[in-house]
């Protein structure tokens, strides 16, 4: 009987999904978002490195996975940044990670998180800080990290607990240590987001022995709302702090995947609320956290309607389910592609703000365009509307030919002071009018220049639009210019007289790809080229040249 009620309600959300569909089946704002995960070298850097060139060839490797994942249309990258009780940049409050030098505290011949945050944004893409924050590693970790563990300086903060230290909630110290980790990051570094995970207390947790902690801080709450009110005093801490610094940065938080038992579905004993003691729901009613990513990595009904649950308790903020990649790989789970494209879809139907994939790896590893079909355009990240209003659009637009295609110039928004330069998206299509609401048309996101050149071959008229997007991804009203390109041949198209002997001429299309070389005549067949744009060019016998003109083809 609880199969059946899952395809009932898969059925109701197939339904929604096909009603949408007739609109726009990929929506233009929605996260999709990945884990790039550093502990025990699962995802960067795959290896550590100890000379020059092995630091360049992690630099590289990291700049090919950022490549495939832009191919991939994925916007924000959860970037791991606090890993075991270490971080991966420098830092004077905990050790550098071993993962890059195989020593802790050995540093690389570069930041990782500065060079990270610079190529994420090269690619458009945002990267949010991802930050472990209770569990500090097992006793091995403790003992390899030795005397710069966070156990041997500052005993008092960490709870030792089934062979693995973690932070102790029930500190209040702790939230001022976490706040500090946040303080720097979000000092020093160009960030989009902070993101916490493991921000609970620890899994199965029958037995933590924090009763002495309950005595002295409890106030007469039970030991559970007490875990609780511990766990969202963390939370709100780092959101004040964060906000204090730079209002636009992102917090969020993931949680177990089910926040709670539902009417007509149990949780199985492994939820958020009373697991995990996230009152995570909560947190979004007081808006002290920005996203939710519950770790929704079940299928069936352990996952539609929990998601579901989330996005209706969503309080006006924003919930990015966590999809279980590595589920398609037979040692966990061995699922089918269709379970990933179902929830992908079912999320995305039920009006939540995206996805994350977990982890970066098995994302890559989508050898049958799973992701890539269900993301075919680009996407923006969704604004955080509850801050501020709509910037000023750019007030010019010009369209101009360049040598390799169409150029794009507009003037730049000034932004608010002390908040990041502005951004801009471009759209474009074939036509005269662009529809901005249209995924289809988004050509470029997070521009931080005001010059686009549009590189390939283009019917008759072209219509651009641009929009500013201020920090908080909130975008403006579009500014428009449209272009007609005048004649176009069907046949054959003239050229001038030309006297000097030895004239050759070469055509060209937009790309720069040279169609056509040798001896100039005054009359140009174009029937054999397919309908577009090209460039025709003639040089003198010493090769200069001394005439070029576009040309266009009728389709």
């Amino acid at each position: 009987m609880k199969s059946l009620k899952t395809i009932l309600l898969i059925l109701l959300l197939s339904l929604s999904c096909m009603a949408n569909a007739q609109q726009n089946v990929v929506p233009k704002y929605e996260y999709r978002a990945v884990w790039l995960t550093a502990i025990e070298n699962l995802d960067w850097p795959k290896t550590v490195a100890t000379t020059p060139q092995g630091f360049e060839n992690q630099r590289l490797e990291l700049v090919a996975i950022l490549d495939s994942l832009q191919a991939m249309n994925v916007n924000t990258v959860l970037f791991q940044t606090r890993v075991r009780g270490d971080l991966t940049y420098p830092s004077q409050i905990e050790p550098f990670s071993h993962l890059f030098t195989g020593v802790e505290g050995k540093l690389p011949d570069y930041d990782p998180l500065a060079f990270a945050i610079d190529e994420c944004h090269k690619r458009g893409m945002h990267l949010h800080a991802w930050i472990v924050a209770m569990p500090l590693g097992k006793d091995e970790h403790i003992a390899m990290v030795g005397k710069k563990s966070l156990p041997h300086r500052n005993r008092s903060l960490c709870t030792h607990y089934e062979g693995a230290w973690y932070m102790e909630p029930g500190n209040p110290a702790t939230s001022e240590h976490i706040v500090s980790i946040v303080r720097e990051i979000v000092s020093r570094y160009d960030v989009d987001g902070i993101h916490l995970d493991y921000i609970r207390y620890p899994d199965r947790n029958k037995g933590y022995p924090d009763a002495s902690l309950h005595r002295r801080y409890g106030k007469g709450q039970s030991l559970a709302k007490w875990r609780r009110n511990n766990i969202t005093r963390i939370v709100k801490d780092v959101y004040t702090s964060v906000k204090s610094i730079k209002p636009w940065v992102r917090v969020s938080c993931a949680t177990l995947g089910k926040y709670d038992n539902l009417t007509r579905y149990s949780s199985l004993g492994w939820d958020a609320y009373n697991t995990g003691f996230q009152e995570a729901q909560q947190w979004a009613s007081d808006g002290i956290v920005d996203i939710i990513f519950p770790m929704l990595y079940f299928k069936g009904d352990n996952f539609y309607p929990f998601v579901r649950d989330w996005q209706e308790n969503s309080n006006g903020r924003h919930i990015v389910p966590g999809i279980g990649a590595y589920r398609l790989l037979p040692e966990y789970g061995g699922w089918s592609e269709l379970e990933i494209r179902r929830q992908l879809n079912t999320s995305r139907c039920a009006g939540t703000a995206g996805a994350a994939m977990f982890r970066a790896n098995h994302l890559l590893h989508d050898a049958h365009g799973l992701y890539t079909s269900l993301c075919r355009t680009l996407a923006l990240v969704p604004p955080m509307s509850w801050h501020g209003t709509a910037p000023s659009s750019p007030d010019t637009l010009t369209l101009e030919v360049a040598d390799s295609g169409f150029a794009l110039r507009w003037n730049s928004v000034k932004q608010a002071t002390g908040e990041p330069a502005m951004r801009y998206n471009v759209y474009g299509c074939e036509g005269d009018g662009v529809d901005t609401s249209n995924p289809e048309n988004l050509l470029a996101s997070m521009l931080s220049d005001t010059t686009y050149v549009w590189h390939r071959s283009v019917a008759d008229t072209l219509s651009f639009a641009v929009t500013a997007v201020d920090t908080y991804g909130v975008e403006s009203a579009p500014i428009e210019v449209v272009r007609a390109f005048g004649e176009v041949f069907e046949k054959e198209l003239l050229l001038p007289s030309f006297n000097s002997w030895g004239n050759v001429m070469e055509v060209l299309d937009l790309y720069g790809r040279r169609l056509y070389y040798g001896r100039c005549a005054t009359r140009v067949g174009v029937r054999g080229l397919h309908g577009g744009y090209y460039i025709l060019n003639v040089y003198d016998r010493h090769g200069a040249m001394i005439y070029t003109r576009r040309f266009a083809v009728g389709k």
